[in-house]
C-alpha cells in the first residue's frame, strides 16, 4: 500500500486514439492500449503517485472497461495509486460499480480510488437506457445507492432509476471495510460540488478548459458546503485539479513542437490559438521552470489542495514523446512542486487520501466516539 503524501502528483488519460498530425499516422487500438500500459508503468518509475484512466464507450476512445486495464496495471506496479477520470455514475449500474471497484481494491492491495462524473458524450445515455435530461438526478440517486452498498452489509433500496433491492449484499466487501475514496468530478455543475460536500468526499475540478475564476467559484462553493455539513473547516476539504503541460529545455522549442498537435487536437483544435489558450487556461507549453511557476501558483488560486493530475498523452503525441515528458515531469518539475506545496502548509490541511490513512481514520473513529461518550457521562455526573 502506498505511503502518505501531502499532495499527490500524477497523470490522467482520456484514452483517445488520435492521428499524429506530423506524420499522418493513427495508431491501432492495440498500439494505443499497449502505449497507455507503458505510460502507466513509466509514471511510477519516474516517481509519480497517481495514474487515472477515463471511461468512454465510443470511438476514438478505447477505455470502455477501466477496471480491467487498471487491474493489469496494478499487477505491473507496486506503489502507484490507480484511479479513474471519470467513472460514469449516470450510465453505470451502481451495483456493478460497487462490485467492480471493491474487487479492484483487493487486487491492487488498496491502491484504488475513483472519480465519478457524468461524462462528456451525450449519446452514451440512450446506449445504456438512460435519458440525458436526467443527468443530475441520476448522478445523485446512483451515488446515494453506491455509498450505501459500500457501507451497509445488506441494503434495501427503492428509487426512480433502477429496480428495487431487498436485502442485497454486494461482493466482495470493500478491503478492510474501507470503501475506495471517491472524488466527484465536475467542470460546471454546482449540484455535483454540493454532492461531494454533503458526503465529505473529494471534489475534482478538471481545470483544463476555462479560466481559473470559473473553477475558483466551484471550489469555493464546495469548500463552504463541506464546512456547512460538518466535515471540517473549508480549508480541510479535499480538492483535486487537472492540468496540461508540454515541456522542452528551451521554451520556444516546446511551442514549436506542440503547436501542430494543439492546432489539430479534436478537443480544442481549430479554435483559439495556442497563445490565447495558454493565456486563458492552465495549459502551459514551455520550459520546466515555466510549468513550476504556473502550477506552484495554483494553491494561491484554489487554496491548499491534495491532488494534481496532468493530461500528457493526448492529441496524437507519440509514445516516445510522452515518455520524455514524463521524465521531465518526474525529475525536474514534481520534486520542486512538492517542496513548494509543503512550504507554509497549515497543519490542519489533510494529506491526500490513501487507503492506509482512511483505514487509520476508520480505526480511530470508534475510539473518538467512545472518548466523547465518556466525557459526556462524566459531565452529567459532575
Amino acid at each position: 500500500m502506498t505511503g502518505s503524501q501531502a499532495v499527490q502528483f500524477g497523470i490522467f488519460t482520456v484514452s483517445d486514439i488520435t492521428q499524429d498530425p506530423t506524420t499522418g499516422r493513427t495508431p491501432t487500438e492495440r498500439e494505443r492500449i499497449q502505449a497507455v500500459l507503458t505510460i502507466a508503468k513509466h509514471s511510477e518509475e519516474v516517481g509519480l503517485d497517481v495514474f487515472a484512466l477515463g471511461e468512454h464507450h465510443n470511438p476514438p476512445f478505447f477505455s470502455s472497461s477501466p477496471t480491467t486495464t487498471l487491474a493489469y496495471i496494478a499487477a505491473q506496479t507496486e506503489r502507484l495509486i490507480l484511479s479513474t477520470a471519470t467513472t460514469l455514475i449516470t450510465t453505470n449500474d451502481p451495483v456493478k460499480i460497487a462490485e467492480d471497484y471493491a474487487m479492484l481494491q483487493h487486487v491492487a492491495d488498496g491502491r484504488v480510488d475513483l472519480t465519478l462524473g457524468r461524462g462528456n458524450t451525450g449519446p452514451v445515455y440512450p446506449w445504456f437506457g438512460q435519458d440525458i435530461r436526467q443527468g443530475i438526478p441520476l448522478a445523485i440517486e446512483n451515488y446515494a445507492l453506491l455509498h450505501r452498498l459500500w457501507r451497509e452489509e445488506f441494503v434495501d433500496w427503492s428509487g426512480k432509476f433502477r429496480t428495487p433491492l431487498q436485502g442485497f449484499q454486494s461482493t466482495p466487501r470493500p478491503l478492510d471495510g474501507v470503501p475506495p475514496f471517491v472524488w466527484h468530478g465536475s467542470i460546471r455543475s454546482p449540484e455535483i460540488a454540493e454532492q461531494a460536500a454533503f458526503y465529505g468526499d473529494g471534489f475534482f475540478a478538471n481545470n483544463i478548459f476555462w479560466p481559473k475564476e470559473h473553477y475558483q467559484r466551484l471550489i469555493d462553493f464546495y469548500r463552504q458546503r463541506f464546512e456547512h455539513y460538518g466535515h471540517g473547516t473549508a480549508a480541510q476539504a479535499i480538492v483535486g485539479l487537472g492540468g496540461q503541460v508540454f515541456m522542452r529545455a528551451n521554451s520556444q522549442d516546446a511551442v514549436d513542437e506542440f503547436r501542430p498537435y494543439f492546432d489539430n487536437a479534436p478537443v480544442y483544435g481549430h479554435g483559439p490559438s495556442l497563445e490565447e489558450f495558454t493565456a486563458q487556461t492552465p495549459l502551459t507549453v514551455g520550459s520546466p521552470q515555466e510549468v513550476i511557476d504556473r502550477y506552484a501558483a495554483m494553491r494561491h488560486h484554489f487554496g491548499d489542495y491534495q491532488r494534481q493530475l496532468f493530461l500528457m498523452d493526448h492529441a496524437g503525441l507519440p509514445l516516445k514523446t510522452v515518455l520524455e515528458q514524463l521524465d521531465i515531469l518526474g525529475s525536474e518539475v514534481v520534486p520542486v512542486l512538492r517542496r513548494e506545496f509543503a512550504k507554509d502548509r497549515p497543519a490542519e490541511v489533510p494529506d491526500a487520501p490513501t487507503h492506509q490513512n482512511l483505514l487509520e481514520k476508520a480505526q480511530l473513529a470508534p475510539q473518538v466516539r467512545q472518548a466523547g461518550a465518556g466525557l459526556e457521562t462524566a459531565a452529567k455526573g459532575a
